[in-house]
């Protein structure tokens, strides 16, 4: 054989082999598998992300319709009945509402997608396990991380009992009228478990909202600086904290009477 030849599968490295430069030779190793754009893992987080960005704008907008429980029955039944008429004449009753609620599916079904998607590779990654102790996340991040699949799939339950109960079919687990908005909802957060049951979903969205807020950042490329990932962190925790809140005043006010 010349001296000259490098054997099959050896790196592709420039050297020196018995007082003779040896050139770069290709070597035959194959190129990873590519997956299409649509399948990549940046193309699941970004969606994932902006899916996520569009829910954290409509709790945000329902926290405050919510909150008008507390100026009193007028005031929150007017609001009911004004998200069903905005765009009248030009849309149908309710067509503005049909349009937000069709967009609110599309955005459960990609966010869920991407969630499962990248679940399992991160599954198939973890197949050999390595003790390896977890640095650079604590505190809060470090408990909403590993219960943010199961906390999703909890938020994801507590969204089809919580339109059974208000949307549709509407049920009043107290009893009393299902058509007046108000009264449905009152009569609902008297009693003592379905308040229990809104208490939890609540605390599972702001874990999920934390940390969901932090990833969306970094998948979107606003963490690049110390400074960027310190704001990050804060919008995290305040978005967070003033949905729980604010989810939280009108169903333990009218629990305790106070409204």
């Amino acid at each position: 054989m010349g001296h000259n030849l490098l054997a099959v599968g050896t790196p592709a490295v420039p050297g020196v082999f018995q007082g003779r430069k040896v050139p770069c030779v290709a070597t035959n190793t194959l190129p990873a598998k590519r997956t299409g754009k649509a399948g990549s893992t940046i193309f699941l987080k970004t969606l994932m992300a902006g899916s996520g960005i569009f829910f954290v704008l409509f709790v945000l907008g329902h926290m405050y319709g919510n909150l008008k429980l507390l100026v009193g029955e007028s005031a929150f039944n007017e609001y009911a009945h004004h998200l069903r008429t905005i765009g009248e004449p030009m849309l149908p009753h309710r067509g503005a509402l049909i349009l937000a609620e069709v967009l609110l599916v599309l955005a459960l079904v990609a966010h869920v997608y991407s969630a499962v998607k990248l679940w399992q590779r991160s599954g198939k990654a973890r197949s050999q396990r390595y003790a390896v102790k977890k640095s650079g996340v604590g505190g809060i991040e470090g408990i909403s991380a590993p219960t943010m699949r199961w906390g999703g799939l909890f938020l994801l339950l507590f969204v089809v009992f919580h339109l059974i109960q208000f949307t549709l079919p509407k049920v009043n687990f107290d009893g009393g009228t299902t058509e007046n908005p108000y009264r449905l909802v009152h009569d609902s957060f008297q009693l003592w478990w379905v308040a229990l049951i809104y208490v939890l979903a609540m605390v599972a969205l702001g874990m999920h909202l934390m940390h969901g807020i932090w990833s969306a950042s970094q998948t979107l490329g606003l963490t690049g600086t110390p400074s960027a990932r310190k704001n990050a962190k804060l919008v995290s925790h305040a978005v967070a904290a003033i949905v729980v809140i604010g989810f939280l005043i009108p169903p333990l006010a009218i629990l305790f009477g106070i409204i």
